[in-house]
């Protein structure tokens, strides 16, 4: 379950960074590529969806994790990889990102979201 919180911790603080982005914060070098301190218009409606999908995120993870049980078991069971697929992905995305706050914040931060994942996949 520690597991699951951390997840859940690092969701929920992804998703106050895509709020105060979505409202038109200058910290674009976190997200997007990095190539904007203010994002353009498209992607802060690109900002506002991922705090939703931060939110299903989560909830795959909680049931995975078997803190809930609101999904079908062979949705979160399939889930939980595609997220671990997701953030692996997300690893090698943020990694190779010119802007170097973002690879240096969410780099890491996808990795531990991917291991947190694979976690829980193999409970």
């Amino acid at each position: 379950m520690i597991v699951a919180m951390v997840g859940v911790v690092l969701l929920n603080c992804l998703a106050v960074l895509q709020v105060v982005l979505a409202a038109g914060a200058p910290l674009g070098r976190y997200a997007w590529g990095g190539r904007h301190d203010v994002l353009p218009v498209p992607l802060r409606i690109a900002s506002a969806v991922s705090i939703a999908l931060y939110a299903l995120f989560a909830l795959v993870i909680l049931q995975a994790a078997g803190a809930v049980d609101v999904l079908p078991d062979s949705a979160a069971e399939v889930g939980i990889w595609v997220l671990a697929g997701y953030f692996a992905l997300g690893v090698a995305m943020n990694a190779a990102s010119r802007s170097r706050p973002e690879r240096a914040v969410m780099t890491p931060v996808a990795l531990a979201l991917a291991v947190v994942c694979v976690v829980l996949a193999l409970r």
